[in-house]
This record gives C-alpha cells, structure tokens and sequence, in this order.
C-alpha cells in the first residue's frame, strides 16, 4: 500500500523525506498514520523556517540600505551647505523612527521589527558622528560608542529585538576595550560597561526561560562570556601573578554557571559558559604552574582595594552558584572543575609557607583533571571527553617539558606513553561502542 505525501510533494526541499517515509512504510517500519504525524510536524516547522530566513535576509537589507544612503552622501558631501548637512544627518534617524513606529502600531511581523531596529540603530550612529563633524564638537571614540548604544539599549526592549541585543553587547565590548586597554589615551575602568550588562541582563533570563535550545541563545551562550572576559582585564591592574589568579576565579565561575539547570536541556556544543570556563581554567592553571610565575613577588599589602573586592565578588557568586547547579550530587571531573578555583586560592596561600609545594598541589590538580576526565569519557562513552583529558595530560607534560632537568630519554618516554594510551584508549572504546551496535 503507497502512502502519498500531497503536501510535501509541493515542496521539493523535502522531497528526501517524502522518499524516507515511502520506503519506511512498505518495509513496514512505521504505519501510515506515522507518517501523517510526521507530515504534520513538518508542515507546522517549514513557516517557521522561512520566517528567520526572511528576518536574516530583512536585517541584511537594513545594513545594506543604510551604507548605501552613507556612500551617496560621502560622496557628495563637501558640495551642501551647513544646513543641507545638517537636514542630512537627521533624515536617516527621522526614517527610522517613522519605520519603527510604523512597526509597533500597525503590529507588523518580527522581520519588520528586527529589520527596522537595525536600521535605526545605525541612524542614530550616523547621526551622531555626521552632527559632531559638521559642528566640530569635541570627543572621542569612546565617548562616540558609549552614547550611541546608551541611546539605542531601550529597543531591545521596545522592539524585543534579538540583533540589537547582539549589537549592543559587541559595541559595549568594544567601547570597554578601548577605554579600559588605554586605547583612547586615558585608561579608565569602563563602568558603564556593567550599567549594559545590568540592563540586558533581563532580556538574556528570559531568553533562557522561554528560548534555551534556540540557536540565537547559543551564540549568547558564548558571546557573553567572551565578552566578559574581554573586558575584565579593563577593571583590573596589578601584578600579573595576582591578575592571573583573578582570571582563574572568572573562568571558575563561568564553570559553575554552565553548570546550572537551565543548561541542562542543551548540547555541550551550545554552553559557551561550561567550554569556556573549563579551557580557560586549565590554560590559566597551565601557566601558573611553571616555577618562574610563583618566585614573582606580590605584595597583598599594596594591591588596590578595587581588585580585592573584585576577587571576594568572584569567590562569594562561585560559592552561592555551587549549590544551585547540583554541586553535592555531582562526581569526578566535574565537581573538581567547580572546585578547581576555590583550590587556587588554597595554593596561593600555601605559597607563603612553601612555594614547592604550591607547584606540586597545582600540578596534581592538573593531572588529577585530566585523568578524571578520561575516566568520565570511557565511562560514559564520550570521545570529546576522553580526548580532552588526554590533551589536558599531554599540555601539562609540554609545559614541564621546557621548566624541569628531566632527560630528555625521560621525557621521551612520558610522551610515549601518554601517545600509547591516546591511542589505546580511543580504540578500545571505539571497539566496545562496534560491539554493542
């Protein structure tokens, strides 16, 4: 008995599912009320599909359109009056805000929203810099950044607009960056950066309420801790063996956020917080384990009050977090990573008493994550996991490669055996996986 899919057949991207079903039908895998299922489940995707097409390809006009406007007026700019330019610099922002409003009254659809909320916000960035330029007002970059998206943060609101979040995440970034690095001339801590993220904070929980497995909040998934740690180094400036041990608090507590519950419906691939944290916290590690970095002094009597307060806020939001992501009925590897930073500050302390025994503690702790990691990984079948343990081994073993007097036949060997176990390893568990298919 053939089983005709009328609806899928008018539309040819799904023409090898229609093939599928067909054939899982006369092999008897699955009935034909199955099928009609399915057919329904896919009809009821495909507009849904086509409406983020069309919100991608309305917000790529918009920036499209917008440089097209700029282009003509640069080109022709020297040739207007003071007048005529400054009617100029104005006629893009009066535009967007007539399609923004245009969108909100008449209700119109998301692309409508999202596109003419791209467009507006880089007309009130064009207005800006057109205004300064014609009236010589004085600025500079960071001042320019910082209006321009201070102005625009209520349509993320507004407009409940998921691109103008993006934007005005990346745009703060950047005014942090050259602000806080001293790009501009004057380094200064960027605290409205925090005022930003206190803003779109509200609008990120909700997302991860309402939209956690959506792709878009992926990509915040990992632009936010990017971001994050991006600008941190902005509100930090003291020693580097101090700044190091601060960063280490950070990634502990990026650690301990991708751990939480709301992640826990998600891919790994898509919790930027939990890859993030745990790659920092064994790069920062790595580099805190050589002997050069512990003989370094650092007096704590001179360190600014600011980066002691900063490293009590990292240890006191871990040590609330731990709790709320079911730290006490995890094991191995993970309950060792959300411990890993508050074991930091333990060595750090230690260091006064002995600095030997600092870097031998720091280096069990990196061992001890590496192989509890290949255990998780052959315990749970996990080739990610299990090779990810074995590069955390073979890092540890490179970097004492360079900082200890061991021969270089014992050296030779270490590398052998962790290459052999590699190796061993990922066959052997390839093999039991063949064997239980």
């Amino acid at each position: 008995m053939r089983f005709k899919i009328t609806n899928f057949k008018k539309n040819i991207m799904n023409s090898k599912l229609i093939r599928e079903l067909q054939t899982l039908i006369e092999n008897e895998v699955i009935s034909i009320e199955v099928a009609e299922k399915i057919e329904a489940y896919y009809n009821s995707k495909s507009p849904n599909q086509s409406n983020k097409l069309l919100t991608i390809f309305g917000v790529i006009g918009s920036l499209l359109v917008g440089l097209g406007i700029i282009l003509v007026l640069a080109h022709n700019w020297d040739n207007f009056s003071r007048t005529i330019k400054s009617v100029l610099a104005f006629l893009p922002l009066l535009i967007g805000q007539i399609i923004v409003g245009y969108s909100l009254l008449k209700k119109k659809t998301k692309t409508w929203l999202e596109s003419s909320g791209v467009f507006l916000f880089f007309a009130v960035g064009s207005s800006i810099s057109l205004i300064s330029q014609i009236y010589n007002i004085p600025g500079n970059f960071s001042s320019f950044l910082l209006t321009w998206f201070l102005l625009c943060v209520p349509l993320v609101y507004l407009l409940k607009s998921k691109v103008l979040f993006l934007l005005t995440l990346v745009f703060a970034t950047v005014y942090s960056v050259d602000v806080g690095y001293n790009f501009s001339g004057i380094r200064k801590v960027p605290w409205m950066y925090l005022l930003t993220i206190a803003i779109l904070l509200p609008k990120y929980l909700m997302l991860l309420k309402d939209e956690v497995v959506m792709n878009y909040t992926a990509i915040l998934n990992w632009l936010i801790p990017l971001s994050a740690i991006i600008v941190f180094g902005a509100f930090i400036n003291s020693s580097f063996m101090f700044e190091l041990i601060l960063y280490i608090l950070l990634f502990g507590l990026l650690y301990n956020i991708g751990l939480l519950k709301k992640f826990n419906k998600i891919r790994l691939i898509k919790n930027g917080f939990l890859i993030i944290g745990s790659m920092g916290l064994v790069i920062t590690l790595l580099l805190a384990s050589s002997k050069s970095f512990w003989h370094k002094d650092l007096d704590i009597y001179n360190l600014q009050i600011k980066e002691i307060i900063i490293g009590f806020v990292l240890i006191l939001s871990t040590v609330f977090i731990m709790p709320k992501n079911n730290f006490f009925n995890n094991k191995g590897y993970q309950k060792l990573f959300q411990l890993t930073s508050i074991i930091m500050l333990f060595i750090f302390i230690i260091h006064y008493l002995d600095i030997t025994i600092a870097i031998i503690l720091l280096n069990f702790t990196l061992l001890a994550l590496g192989i509890t990691t290949i255990k998780k990984g052959v315990d749970t079948i996990n080739f990610t996991l299990l090779n990810y343990g074995f590069l955390i081994i073979t890092a540890l073993i490179i970097t004492r490669f360079f900082d200890t007097n061991m021969s270089f036949v014992v050296r030779g060997l270490l590398f052998i055996l962790v290459g052999v176990g590699f190796f061993s390893t990922n066959y052997l568990l390839a093999k039991k996986i063949k064997k239980d298919a």
